[in-house]
């Protein structure tokens, strides 16, 4: 009879030989019946992929200035895994027990890679797991918080985090990153990654905010030019598989594979950054002289429709991009407003193009009011009889209704459209708007909607009506972007200037060149463009001053002013026009002529200056010594 004993025993063999069995099985499980699986898993903790990104596009100026490009930046990220891997901390350790001592000192490179390795086994040998861990924690810590330029706290901190990879320093400079890498490398640290990317970066970030736009952190365009053109400037990542042994060493150098980068293209834009500039800064200054934060400016070539500058407030900074929430909306092409008198101008050109009324034709006026089928239209001073050209100059709303009455609601309606207004202009940014009008055929509507009520613009629109004008009457598309461009400077893609349709004929842009010109003329006698006037040149335009409305009624005192003009007269350089939102002041009249004019005037004679414009007329000294 066996002893109890002979039965334990015999149990534990049992039990040991099953445990064997199990993990054969387990092998054999793994090497052949799972293989398909297993492999791929041992594969990826052997290899790395480092990725290798794509450049993006440069943003330039006509000129080929910069205005947006990449910065190489590195992200470091902690390999937590990697930090707590025994072999890796034994080697830290290691390290740090040898680097003081006089036989590494004056070892060479071989012997030290022995006295390395022997140390390290000794370590991983005398020392538990965790306390093993905790000696290599002391030991990188303070060489990587300071490498950084972190606090050892705040390293700590960031590697509390229960995520097992952690970025504990991003956004840096490539001299920086490899002087961090060089350091851990030489302290034997390892576990962390350095994933080199790249950074949008914005050569002055105030300038054209919402016309370039941004991109969010995966370089994907969020605004302006930046989400349009977005396919094109972004370019394709690459990336390079290599082989690493738990050191994060490679096994088989100049191996795996690689698949390079593509570069994204260049866009050269239409902007002109000198006069971008000029009209950014004489923006500002308007805006702090009548204590307002909300305006905008556009200048056109009439002829090509070049967008040569735009500028919109509020704004924010693109590199920092505070205030966003605030400054969000590009005024110029997203405000809508009601424009007051610069659309006079619409009645005036539909009257001269049909033939109905020449720019001496005369008209009574009421002495400044003039009752209609259920109200009236007032005029700011009691006007007798006045030409189709004083109606501009003087900007009498009772000339404008009575010029657009002669052309029929229908047919000035037709004009309005063939101008641009109520329709997108297709400039190439998101969110524009078209824009709107009351029911013209409402009486009462139709009247204000003669002098600039009763109907919505954007800045933008006003400006491609101006220069519909000075191009003869053919209003051209606005463009933003002039080609799209390979690194090498090859053109891969045009942007040709765009008709979009005739909106009167030569003789009539002709004659509304020439009336435009008397409201600025500084010796005309009660001409409300007179400060838009620049010396030595010809300038038409027009004012705007259209009371704000707000909860259902127009407030008294609350104005948006503008004006839009061109200049020279006989060959126009440029089209502009200026608004500005809700300005005060205690010392003048807020108007279009005594705000917005001036602020046209500034920025007309930096611009042709700049441009090298002729004079076309003879100076008055007692004018010029008048100027600012």
């Amino acid at each position: 009879m066996k002893s109890p004993i002979h039965y334990r025993a015999l149990l534990i063999c049992l039990i040991i030989v099953s445990g064997f069995s199990g993990l054969s099985a387990r092998l054999i499980y793994l090497q052949w019946i799972d293989r398909d699986t297993s492999a791929p898993k041992a594969a990826r903790n052997r290899t790395a992929k480092k990725v290798i990104p794509g450049k993006f596009g440069y943003i330039v100026d006509r000129n080929g200035r910069i205005m947006a490009r990449n910065l190489p930046v590195t992200k470091i990220t902690a390999d937590k895994i990697h930090l707590r891997d025994p072999g890796v901390a034994a080697r830290g350790v290691a390290f740090a027990e040898l680097v003081d001592q006089k036989e590494w000192i004056q070892a060479a490179r071989e012997e030290r890679r022995r006295l390395l390795k022997m140390r390290a086994h000794r370590v991983r040998e005398e020392l538990p797991e965790g306390e093993l861990l905790d000696r290599y924690v002391d030991h990188f810590i303070p060489i990587t918080a300071r490498a950084i330029g972190v606090g050892p706290q705040e390293l700590k901190r960031k590697l509390g985090a229960k995520l097992e990879y952690v970025t504990i320093a991003k956004d840096l400079r490539e001299d920086e990153a490899d002087e961090i890498e060089e350091t851990l490398r030489d302290n034997f640290i390892h576990g962390f990654r350095f994933e080199k990317t790249v950074k949008r970066w914005y050569s002055d970030g105030n300038m054209a905010t919402h016309t370039i736009g941004y991109v969010n952190y995966k370089g994907v365009g969020q605004s302006g030019l930046e989400r349009e053109l977005g396919a094109h400037l972004k370019g394709q990542d690459g990336y390079q598989i290599t082989r690493q042994d738990q050191s994060g060493l490679v096994l088989l150098p100049g191996g795996g594979v690689l698949k390079p980068p593509r570069s994204g293209f260049d866009a050269r834009l239409t902007l002109d950054v000198n006069i971008q500039s000029f009209v950014e800064e004489e923006l500002d200054r308007g805006l702090d002289e009548f204590d307002s934060n909300c305006g905008a400016v556009v200048m056109i070539e009439p002829e090509t429709g070049d967008v040569l500058a735009i500028a919109s407030r509020p704004h924010f900074n693109l590199n920092l991009r505070n205030n966003m929430s605030d400054s969000a909306m590009h005024y110029a092409v997203q405000g809508v407003y009601e424009p007051g008198s610069t659309l006079k101008l619409i009645s005036a050109a539909a009257a001269l193009d049909l033939g109905l009324m020449s720019p001496q034709t005369s008209m009574f006026c009421h002495n400044g009011y003039m009752r209609i089928p259920g109200g009236y239209v007032k005029d700011y001073k009691a006007f007798q009889n006045i030409t189709l050209e004083e109606v501009l100059a003087k900007s009498s709303n009772i000339g404008a209704y009575k010029i657009g009455m002669r052309v029929g609601t229908d047919r000035y309606m037709s004009y309005l459209r063939r101008f641009g207004f109520t329709r997108p202009t297709g400039i190439l940014l998101p969110g524009e708007e078209r824009g709107w009008t009351a029911d013209p055929e409402n009486g009462i509507n139709f009247s204000r909607i003669t002098y600039g009520y009763g109907v919505v613009v954007t800045p933008l629109q006003i400006a491609c009506a101006y220069a519909t004008i000075a191009n003869g009457g053919v209003r051209m598309k606005p463009r933003l972007v002039k080609a799209l461009l390979a690194n090498d400077g090859t053109v891969v893609r045009e942007f040709p200037p765009e008709k979009i349709e005739r909106a009167v004929s030569v003789a009539t842009a002709r004659k509304m060149c020439r009336a435009l010109e008397t409201v600025v003329n500084p010796l005309g006698k009660g001409n409300t463009g007179k400060l838009a006037s620049v010396p030595g040149y010809l300038v038409g335009g027009k004012t705007g001053t259209a009371r704000i409305y707000k909860d259902g009624a127009y407030l008294s005192d609350r104005y948006a002013v503008s004006f839009a003009g061109f200049m020279p007269c006989d060959d126009p350089a440029f089209a502009c026009v200026v608004v500005i939102h809700d300005p005060r002041s205690d010392e003048i009249k807020i108007g279009g002529g005594s705000v917005a004019a001036p602020v046209f005037q500034r920025i007309a004679s930096r611009t042709a200056a700049y441009l090298n414009i002729a004079p076309t007329e003879a100076v008055e000294e007692t004018l010029a010594s008048t100027r600012n």
